[in-house]
């Protein structure tokens, strides 16, 4: 397994789980030795436990170089650059990683969320790092490494359970690929496992993430023009949602995560000219961050119109929530972060709370403090609820009893 992050993690645990030998491999060793300790540097329900097990009885074992396997998933970060341009600059990394441990009868699979047309060129970095090999698509059937792709389609939150039970697609470049991922999967997957072709599997999982985007950009729009018309959009949302057709999602501070915030760019890149909603949604969406801001920097002026003698530095503003989605300590592509870091441009002092991680990343700590709840309650002039995390949700009452208390994510509708 290539990569030990937020999928490639539980995807070899859950392997080693049913008694398989596991390599877990990563560039980051501060991730290999806690692997190898049995402990994890993720926060996932129930994977400590399975993480542990599979260390202490043998079956998973982690490292930085990659070792010869019968099979090598991939599943590393597919970012993209300036101008929304995908970055597959690690999957190259990790193709030309393996290159040199592979034998004749091995699978490849890549499970990283790609543009469409990523795997051949997976196949085609291979090829040309191991000429003395055959791949698809030139020697397709017959092929020395057979190559497929198969994204996750998981939740954070409950990735090991989903990770059985959902259906899976399976995209090789032959049907010999196929036919060995779905060999593979079967291992642990108890949800379906339906075989296509590798661009159709790329597609698909745009797609997913895409449809998720657009229904959310619907919500966020909603909350604009309701604040706009003064009406309240979570009670117009609940009211809606009585239709027995309609169901719209709840507005939040943005869109985050490695998926939805960041695949919907790759559609855009791949048919710019027909992609026109995609788009939109994408613009809705990344704009929805710069409307809290302007929601927030307004609470902030009522603070120092009532106090003549105060700076800008002496106004705390606490933000409840940095991660991208309530419960989880997964930063990624955060719009809540992204509100945070704007509003220490400001010149404020911000207070965040997150309960889901122990400390803030390097790049925030000059400008920003962790804190408790209770200490933002205490001590914080204007208070921002930006992710619905289940504390926050104990303790609503004090929240909103707060003087000065900005609620994106309809904390006080729930």
């Amino acid at each position: 397994m290539i990569g030990l992050g937020y999928i490639g993690l539980p995807t070899a645990t859950l392997f080693a789980s049913r008694k398989k030998k596991v390599i877990g491999v990563d560039v980051s060793k501060h991730a290999v030795d806690t692997i190898n300790q049995g402990k994890i540097h993720i926060v996932e329900p129930e994977l400590d436990i399975l993480v542990h097990a599979a260390v202490t009885e043998g079956y998973l074992v982690a490292t930085t170089s990659p070792q010869e396997a019968d099979a090598f998933l991939i599943a590393v970060p597919t970012p993209f650059t300036e101008g929304h341009k995908p970055d597959l600059s690690y999957v190259e990394a990790a193709a030309r990683s393996i290159a040199p441990v592979l034998r004749r009868g091995n699978l490849v699979v890549l499970e990283s969320t790609s543009p469409v047309g990523t795997t051949e060129k997976l196949a085609q970095w291979l090829a040309d790092a191991r000429p003395d090999l055959s791949f698809p698509p030139q020697a397709n059937e017959d092929a020395d490494i057979q190559i497929a792709y198969c994204p996750e389609r998981v939740l954070p939150g409950r990735v090991v359970h989903e990770l059985v039970a959902n259906d899976r697609v399976i995209g090789g470049m032959t049907h010999r690929a196929s036919a060995k991922a779905t060999e593979l999967y079967r291992v642990f997957v108890e949800g379906e496992l339906i075989t296509t072709d590798s661009r159709t599997a790329e597609m698909c999982k745009l797609t997913e993430n895409s449809s998720r985007d657009v229904s959310i950009a619907f919500a966020n729009e909603l909350s604009l023009i309701c604040d706009q018309l003064g009406i309240n959009v979570w009670e117009l949302i609940r009211l809606a949602n009585r239709h027995p057709r309609v169901n719209i999602l709840q507005p939040a501070a943005g869109v985050g995560g490695h998926c939805i915030a960041v695949d919907p760019w790759f559609i855009v890149d791949s048919a710019p000219d027909v992609a026109r909603m995609v788009r939109t949604a994408r613009e809705v969406n990344d704009y929805k961050p710069v409307w809290v801001v302007e929601k927030i920097k307004a609470a902030i002026a009522d603070v120092l119109s009532q106090r003549p003698n105060a700076r800008m530095f002496d106004v705390k503003v606490a933000c409840l929530g940095l991660a991208f989605k309530p419960n989880i300590d997964d930063l990624r592509e955060s719009p809540a972060l992204e509100v945070a870091k704007q509003i220490m441009k400001v010149g404020c002092q911000v207070l965040a709370v997150e309960p889901n991680i122990e400390q803030l990343p390097v790049r925030l700590t000059d400008g920003m403090t962790l804190v408790s709840l209770e200490t933002a309650l205490a001590e914080a002039d204007v208070l921002c609820v930006l992710v619905k995390h289940q504390p926050f949700l104990v303790a609503v009452e004090q929240i909103r009893q707060h003087v000065s208390a900005v609620d994106v994510v309809g904390l006080f509708a729930a």
